[in-house]
């Protein structure tokens, strides 16, 4: 929202379509000299650009965006953006893959940013308002899981970088995570406060993570409050790849997720038949603690690229000077392949045409197994297609030019029926020729580690709230984060929920800490300063996204987005 300073003009700007559109916020009526003729195409200010899913945030006379750009190879470029909120033009962008003459270009190969993706903002831009600072935190350079094409430390890719919002020109960075190979992005907001450290005021930005560090600095110089050191880590034994050789490790404060994962940590619920199996899956399985390298013999990745505070899931207390952090304990085992791209087979059946479009656009995220899709049978056939027009969450737009309507109906004909998307044999089906040199392709998928009870292979907690004494680092007090149900009802409920999805905080003045957990369907408000639960509410739908509060006629209220028409298994997952 956005308004003139005498209020007589008022605008909603939102990301629809694949254009930034503006209307008139009384009237709800298009603003039609907002760009042309009312939109703004993104792909006018950034070369292979994708319509940007993410909300933005407006600064004075300014909208300022991210994107979401996919996670395969040659998805699109993760640029900063700004525009102006009364015209439509662009005012400046900010280029997170560096091109000959930029800071950073150096740590790329010299034509990466011809066909290198990702480095985009697609969680939360935050604001210092009174100094103009902008704090954009980066994710991943694509592919996510390996980077034989991008060797380097790869900036700005995983950065929290401050911006001058006005005008697009970079102040600091910091960067988490040098030649990302794990899709640690750096997603969840980051917090401005200003705390008390060693006698002092200072005003910070504190920048969680989905690997359980948390990361404080002085939001003017950069500065980190504690020490960080460059530790070596261990090298990858995939052909082509080149890992960096050190990372980031924070002296202070302590992590707030679990980063190790052996055998002696696998989940005591399980069977204890298939907790031996478990046992000699694990010590047969690269594992050498946080950062190792995906392995073609498998890795374990612990708290796993959809562990730790992802987004959402961080709420800072301006009074008090406690931050609050939603972390979840989620590892895999990612196995790395080399696999061509599937062609369609001549004379190929809508199925297995589906089949070949699933593999070139869906498969590197949701894996050959389609773990995570939700069927047509479920959503409908328009939602569904709506769904991958319009792009949700961290999956980007799919055009009619990307994917075409015949396309599209050969997808759906695929994740209904798999099977039928086998190539015949004898023909068809078979690879293309291999990549030019230099350009071997390596693959994995996005997975949760479970047993076959549907609960993870690791012991509890499996979600936590974490709070911290920002200035001094340290954490005052961690509770469990919800439950799973079937174990809830045999009396077992310090489990944490378990359910690795996005689902935020927020504090309140009146000494409240507010979040949902989906996996439970609860809506739980704590104590902030101890973590006592002061009240809990069991609702019909699973709770997500970050709640808001707010006061109307002298009362308060919560409000949440929360999915509906669902039905949960007896762990809390959907089925």
């Amino acid at each position: 929202y956005w308004e003139s300073k005498d209020r007589s003009d008022r605008r909603l700007l939102f990301v629809a379509g694949g254009f930034l559109q503006a209307i008139d916020a009384r009237t709800g009526a298009p603003i039609k000299s907002f760009g042309k003729e009312g939109l703004v195409r993104f792909t006018e200010a950034v070369p292979r650009a994708n319509p940007t899913g993410t909300p933005g945030h407006i600064f004075e006379d300014l909208i300022l965006l991210g994107s979401v750009t996919g996670e395969g190879y040659g998805s699109s470029l993760g640029y900063l953006r700004a525009y102006n909120v009364v015209t439509g033009k662009l005012a400046w962008v900010f280029r997170t893959l560096p091109v000959p003459g930029d800071y950073g270009y150096e740590t790329w190969p010299k034509e990466a940013y011809k066909y290198v993706g990702g480095a985009n903002t697609w969680g939360e831009i935050s604001i210092d308002t009174k100094r103009g600072i902008a704090y954009f935190p980066t994710g991943s350079a694509t592919y996510d899981f390996y980077g034989a094409d991008r060797i380097g430390a790869n900036l700005f890719a995983d950065c929290l970088l401050a911006i001058d919002a006005r005008t697009g020109k970079r102040l600091w960075h910091f960067q988490a995570v040098h030649h990302n190979i794990w899709d640690y992005d750096l997603c969840v907001s980051p917090k401005l406060m200003t705390v008390r450290h060693k006698g002092k005021l200072v005003d910070v930005v504190a920048q969680g993570t989905k690997f359980g560090f948390l990361y404080v600095f002085n939001r003017v110089t950069g500065e980190p409050l504690w020490p960080i050191e460059e530790r070596p880590v261990p090298k990858s034994d995939v052909p082509g790849e080149e890992t960096y050789p050190t990372k980031p490790f924070p002296t202070w404060p302590p992590p707030f997720a679990r980063q190790k994962f052996t055998a002696e940590d696998i989940n005591p619920y399980v069977d204890p038949e298939e907790r031996a199996k478990l046992r000699e899956i694990v010590l047969n399985t690269r594992n050498e603690g946080l950062f190792t390298p995906l392995s073609e013999r498998g890795t374990i990745d612990m708290p796993g690229e959809l562990g730790g505070n992802n987004w959402g899931g961080t709420a800072g207390d301006p009074e008090t000077g406690m931050l609050y952090v939603r972390t979840i304990d989620a590892p895999t085992r990612p196995v790395m392949s080399q696999r061509a791209r599937v062609r369609t087979p001549e004379g190929a059946t809508p199925a297995q045409m589906g089949r070949s479009v699933y593999a070139q656009h869906c498969e590197s995220c949701h894996s050959a197994d389609l773990n995570g899709v939700t069927s047509p049978k479920e959503l409908g056939e328009d939602r569904f297609k709506s769904i991958m027009r319009a792009g949700v969450g961290a999956m980007p737009a799919y055009s009619e030019t990307t994917i075409t309507p015949q396309q599209m109906d050969a997808l759906m004909i695929y994740i209904l029926n798999p099977a039928a998307g086998a190539p015949p044999r004898g023909r068809g089906g078979s690879p293309p020729p291999p990549p030019p040199p230099g350009q071997t392709r390596y693959y994995t998928g996005y997975h949760t580690w479970n047993a076959s009870s549907g609960l993870p292979v690791i012991g509890p907690p499996w979600s936590e709230i974490v709070a911290y004494n920002l200035g001094e680092g340290t954490i005052k007090w961690r509770i469990p984060f919800g439950v799973v149900p079937s174990l809830a009802a045999k009396g077992i409920k310090n489990t944490g929920s378990y359910h690795p999805t996005r689902n935020g905080l927020v504090v309140t003045a009146g000494g409240l800490l507010i979040a949902g957990t989906f996996s439970d369907r609860t809506l739980h408000a704590y104590d902030k300063d101890n973590g006592k639960v002061l009240w809990e509410k069991e609702i019909e739908s699973g709770p997500e996204g970050i709640p808001s509060v707010y006061q109307a006629g002298g009362r308060q209220y919560i409000v949440f987005a929360a999915r509906t028409g669902r039905i949960f298994d007896n762990i809390g997952r959907e089925s």
